[in-house]
């Protein structure tokens, strides 16, 4: 019996995406911007979509291969042609409005909806003819805890969530034949400035001060009491990008802190 001391450990696949394209959007901050710089960092270039241009140009001065490509996604059109040929897709984007559902306005409603389901299908219909072509890719969708479960006030962005998660299995299951793989990153509570925003949003929803909206709202079901960092969530994404994770399709990857586990 071999002793365990003297039992090699597997080889570590470092991360290569050289000579890949990769599509990330709501590049310009946030969980898009650590997705963009990870990607780029190992080796792909890097397509960063976002409405933002002054934060897709500062973007680009932090890496090499990141290319700036300003556009908004309620343009369907053109965000399904600005996918074509690439590699691996990063469905980022999204927006939020903490109202209740009798006083949520429709057409923001409508927006979230085209911004993070309708736009993502696109995306995905745009990406998918390459992949399928060379038998190739990855497609990671940045859902949320709201896609598993939902919260009061957030009608629009749980339901998109929810969409979301279904639209990716079904991508998974078409897509698994041609060597594409379709998951999910389901974080917590990110540190980011959409998150930023929530707090005074529901500070005024549960009509409580902003500094015990943390505490007593938005981390009160999570058993790490702490907010994710964007790195940490472009990890994960990178993670599903390894030809370790090949055979992880179809799933939800949860960082939530614990939360689910109630």
């Amino acid at each position: 019996m071999t002793p365990l001391s003297s039992v090699s450990a597997p080889p570590v696949t470092p991360l290569d995406l050289g000579g890949r394209t990769a599509l990330v959007t709501g590049a310009a901050s946030g969980i898009g911007r650590a997705c963009a710089l990870r990607l780029a960092a190992a080796g792909a270039k890097v397509r960063a979509v976002d409405r933002d241009a002054a934060g897709l140009d500062t973007l680009a001065e932090q890496a090499v291969g990141i290319e700036p490509y300003v556009l908004d996604l309620t343009d369907l059109d053109a965000a399904e042609a600005a996918a074509a040929g690439t590699d691996v897709l990063v469905n980022n984007a999204g927006i939020q409005l903490v109202r209740p559902v009798e006083e949520f306005p429709t057409d923001v409603f409508h927006t979230v909806l085209t911004v993070m389901l309708e736009a993502p299908f696109r995306l995905i219909r745009g990406a998918l003819p390459h992949m399928y072509e060379q038998g190739w890719g990855r497609i990671v969708n940045l859902s949320s805890v709201h896609g598993l479960r939902a919260s009061a006030f957030k009608s629009a962005y749980v339901t998109a969530k929810h969409g979301l998660e279904g639209l990716s299995k079904t991508v998974a299951l078409e897509g698994a034949a041609h060597g594409v793989t379709s998951n999910c990153v389901n974080p917590g509570y990110v540190r980011t400035p959409l998150v930023e925003r929530q707090i005074a949003d529901q500070a005024a929803a549960h009509g409580i001060p902003e500094e015990r909206v943390l505490a007593e709202v938005m981390l009160q079901d999570s058993a790490v009491k702490r907010l994710i960092e964007p790195d940490e969530v472009a990890e994960a994404v990178a993670y599903l990008c390894t030809p370790q994770a090949s055979f992880m399709t179809g799933t939800s990857l949860v960082l939530d802190g614990g939360w689910t586990a109630h």
